[in-house]
């Protein structure tokens, strides 16, 4: 009979996709970076005709669904997992849960859509609807492209990486609270289904090229297992700390 993975040994394979995660995080800005990828995609969704996206960003039943009602869960999500952290151990071992694997949760959900926005402040890309392919004013140019000399603009571009994904994507952390095949394979489920809900309506409506979104995706992986190593040592891991 073949061997059979505990839940444990699954997360230490998890664990170890780190460096592999950075590696195909630098190889995606690259291939992103050096080739159309992004227009050829980004095409299928604007009418050229028209000059309309696929998708309404004005429309607010769409604005309910893919923007503000997501939004609004994860914080709510967000809070009861910042009640289960501070609030009594009954809470932890009534759910089975540890403390340092709500951490990681938390963090996780704080910290990504804030690397997600200190990028936008820096990257100085464009978002599809600003740029001239697509009835906008800036020139389309990639993360490894300087901008054409005889662009001047008063702002600068904040689309790199996607941010309203990010809170999404971040929730893959929720894979790690419970050690059991069935909670890992929803928790992933779930973050991945949420962020790339979020993040396929910004693509849509022109405010995100495929290449943000899936930095961002992989930005949360990579954050995700940063804070395990923080806060779940080898010696911790061993034996939770309800």
């Amino acid at each position: 009979m073949g061997k059979v993975n505990t839940p444990s040994q699954n997360e230490s394979v998890a664990d170890r996709t780190l460096w592999p995660a950075l590696l195909s995080l630098a190889l995606l800005v690259g291939v992103f970076g050096f080739t159309t990828i992004d227009l050829s995609l980004q095409d299928r969704f604007y009418d050229f005709s028209t000059g309309q996206w696929f998708v309404d960003r004005d429309n607010p039943a769409g604005r309910a669904l893919f923007y503000h009602g997501p939004k609004i869960a994860i914080g709510i999500l967000a809070l009861v997992l910042v009640a289960l952290v501070v609030g009594p151990v009954d809470w932890r071992n009534r759910w089975g849960l540890a403390r340092p694997d709500l951490w990681v949760a938390v963090l996780t959900l704080a910290t990504l859509p804030m690397l997600a926005g200190f990028g936008r402040q820096f990257t100085n890309v464009y978002c599809p609807s600003e740029i001239r392919r697509y009835g906008g004013e800036a020139p389309y140019v990639t993360l490894c492209e300087p901008s054409p000399a005889d662009f001047q603009s008063a702002t600068r571009g904040h689309c790199f990486p996607a941010g309203h994904a990010s809170g999404g994507f971040a929730l893959m952390a929720l894979a790690w609270l419970r050690r059991s095949r069935r909670w890992r394979i929803g928790g992933l489920a779930l973050g991945l289904g949420l962020g790339w809900w979020m993040g396929g309506y910004q693509m849509l409506k022109g405010a995100h090229h495929m290449s943000h979104t899936v930095v961002t995706m992989l930005l949360a992986w990579i954050v995700i297992l940063v804070w395990r190593r923080v806060l779940r040592p080898p010696k911790l891991a061993a034996g939770d700390s309800r």
